[in-house]
């Protein structure tokens, strides 16, 4: 199978450049898939979350908003902020995620409302897909006993 190129640029640094089996984001009319050969297109990206797959390994990388352009041989995404999974710290995520919901109790029904709940959502991205690192790390269990 031929390998697609992947790169993730924010305006800060360059996130990733690899190579991969398929890579896979939410874009806003819903996930795509992309393989190697796939037609040219370019579609904007909400909060969520890329995933791309090589020698059966999956690493996972959150995106908060951007463009996607795909190429036949190649896939980059132009992101507001990105973030690999093994960038992410778990507790600094779960405190962001407990201030943007305190932010949300205390605006809901005010115009700062869709600010708090985005705020949320980007903080129940990054705990997932850290949690989907910390998942792929354990290692296996061992059979028990006899």
């Amino acid at each position: 199978m031929a390998l697609i190129q992947v790169e993730v640029v924010t305006p800060e640094r360059i996130v990733l450049q690899t190579e991969a089996d398929i890579v896979v984001a939410r874009a806003a009319e819903g996930d795509i898939g992309v393989l190697h050969g796939h037609e040219p297109l370019v579609t904007p990206l909400p909060v969520g979350e890329l995933m791309y797959r090589t020698d059966g390994e999956e690493k996972h990388v959150a995106i908060d908003g951007g463009f996607m352009e795909v190429r036949p041989d190649k896939v980059t995404i132009l992101a507001d902020v990105a973030e690999r999974s093994e960038e992410i710290d778990r507790e600094r995520a779960e405190a962001a995620r407990r201030r943007a919901e305190e932010a949300l109790s205390q605006q809901r029904g005010t115009e700062l409302e869709a600010a708090a709940a985005a705020s949320l959502q980007r903080a129940l991205l990054r705990l997932r897909i850290a949690e989907r690192r910390r998942t792929h790390e354990r290692p296996p269990s061992r059979p028990t006993g006899s």
